[in-house]
C-alpha cells in the first residue's frame, strides 16, 4: 500500500513519533475533565502549535488531537454527534502544519478506546464498536490525515473492530496497545498474543507497537517481546516519559530528556522501527530523544539488565508471557 508513512519506512530504518497531548495541553490550560477535542475548534491555535512543537523536535509523526474523539466518549460531553466534525478538523490543522514543514511530516489520526466493555461483559457490541470508528475514522480522512493511528488499546476485540471500520473507511494504520498489568493488557492480552492477533487481521496495521502503560522499562520489555515473536512489521514503542508523581494537586512525570533519550536508544536497539513518547513526553523529551537517535550509534538488542540499569526497574516479575523472571525493583504503579 503506497501511503506516506509506509514511503518514508523505505527510506528510513528509524523514525521518531511525538509525544504527549494531553500532558502539553494541559499546559496550555486545558481544565481536567474538559474535551480536549473541543479545543480543535476553540483553540486553534493551540492545537497547532502542539503539533508544531513535536515537528521542532524533529518528529517524523504527530497524532492528532482526537484520542477521545469518538462518539462514545464525546457523549460524555454532550458531543457524541460531532465526532466526524471535531476529528476533521483536528486533521484539517495538522495537515497545515506537516504542510509547512519542509521535509515529510505524517499526519497521524489519533483513534482512542471507545471506553465501554465489550459484549457480554458489558453494552457494546462489534457492530456498534465498528460504526463508531468508522464514524471517526472518515472525519479524520476527510482533514486530511494520513494514516489512522489506534492507540491504548486493552481488549483484542477492540482492536479487531476498528482494524474493520478502518478497511471500511479505506484507510492504512497503526495500532497500538497498552500493556500496563503485570505486562499484559487491562483485559489479559499478552504482547505475544498481540503479535499472533495482528498478524490474522484481514486488514493489517503498517506498524504495530505498544504504548503508555506503566513506565519505560517495561514498555521496552514488551518490545523485546514483540521482537522475540519473530514479526517482520515495524514495531511502535510510545512509552511514558517516567512514572507520575502527584505534586500540589496534578500529576508530573518523573522522566528527565536524559532519561528519553537513553529510552529512545534502546527503544531502537530492541527492534523498534518508530519510537516516540506518550504520558508526560514534553518537547524537551523528544528534542533529547532526536538527538540521541541521530547522534548514537545502533548497539545489540538490549538485555533485561540494561535496561533496568539505564531507565530503573520494572513494575512486575514478569512481562505477562511467562517467558522471563526478572525482578522487579520498583512498586509504583501508574494510573490506568
Amino acid at each position: 500500500m503506497t501511503n506516506a508513512l509506509s514511503r518514508l519506512l523505505q527510506t528510513r530504518d528509524w523514525l521518531m513519533a511525538d509525544g504527549a497531548t494531553g500532558t502539553n495541553l494541559f499546559n496550555m490550560g486545558l481544565s481536567s475533565g474538559d474535551a480536549p477535542e473541543l479545543w480543535n475548534e476553540d483553540h486553534p491555535d493551540r492545537i497547532k502549535q502542539l503539533y508544531q512543537s513535536a515537528v521542532d523536535a524533529g518528529s517524523d509523526i504527530f497524532l492528532t488531537n482526537s484520542f477521545g474523539g469518538n462518539a462514545a466518549r464525546l457523549k460524555l460531553h454532550g458531543a457524541e454527534k460531532r465526532a466526524g466534525e471535531l476529528s476533521q478538523i483536528s486533521a484539517e490543522l495538522g495537515r497545515d502544519v506537516a504542510d509547512a514543514a519542509g521535509r515529510p511530516v505524517v499526519v497521524a489520526g489519533s483513534v482512542g478506546p471507545t471506553g465501554e466493555i465489550f459484549a457480554p461483559m458489558g453494552p457494546l457490541t462489534h457492530t456498534v464498536a465498528v460504526e463508531i470508528f468508522h464514524q471517526q475514522a472518515e472525519g479524520l480522512k476527510a482533514g486530511g490525515a494520513d494514516i489512522l493511528w489506534l492507540e491504548t488499546i486493552s481488549a483484542p476485540e477492540e482492536y479487531k473492530a476498528a482494524a474493520e471500520a478502518f478497511a471500511l473507511a479505506d484507510m492504512p494504520w497503526c495500532g497500538t496497545m497498552s500493556f500496563d498489568t503485570a505486562g499484559r493488557t487491562m483485559m489479559g492480552l499478552t504482547s505475544a498474543q498481540m503479535v499472533d492477533m495482528v498478524e490474522k487481521l484481514p486488514n493489517p496495521p503498517i506498524a504495530f507497537g505498544a504504548n503508555c502503560g506503566v513506565g519505560a522499562s517495561d514498555l521496552l520489555r514488551t518490545v523485546l517481546s514483540f521482537a522475540a515473536q519473530g514479526t517482520e512489521r515495524p514495531i511502535i514503542a510510545k512509552g511514558n516519559a517516567g512514572i507520575p508523581k502527584y505534586h500540589d494537586g496534578h500529576i508530573h512525570y518523573d522522566g528527565t530528556p536524559d532519561l528519553m533519550a537513553e529510552y529512545a536508544v534502546l527503544a531502537r536497539d530492541a527492534g523498534a522501527t518508530i519510537i516516540g513518547g506518550c504520558c508526560g513526553t514534553m518537547p524537551e523529551h523528544l528534542a533529547a530523544m532526536h538527538d540521541a537517535l541521530v547522534t548514537r550509534p545502533r548497539g545489540p538488542r538490549p538485555t533485561l539488565e540494561q535496561i533496568t540499569t539505564a531507565l530503573g526497574g520494572f513494575s512486575s516479575a514478569s512481562d505477562g508471557t511467562g517467558t522471563d523472571s526478572a525482578p522487579a525493583r520498583r512498586s509504583r504503579r501508574r494510573r490506568g
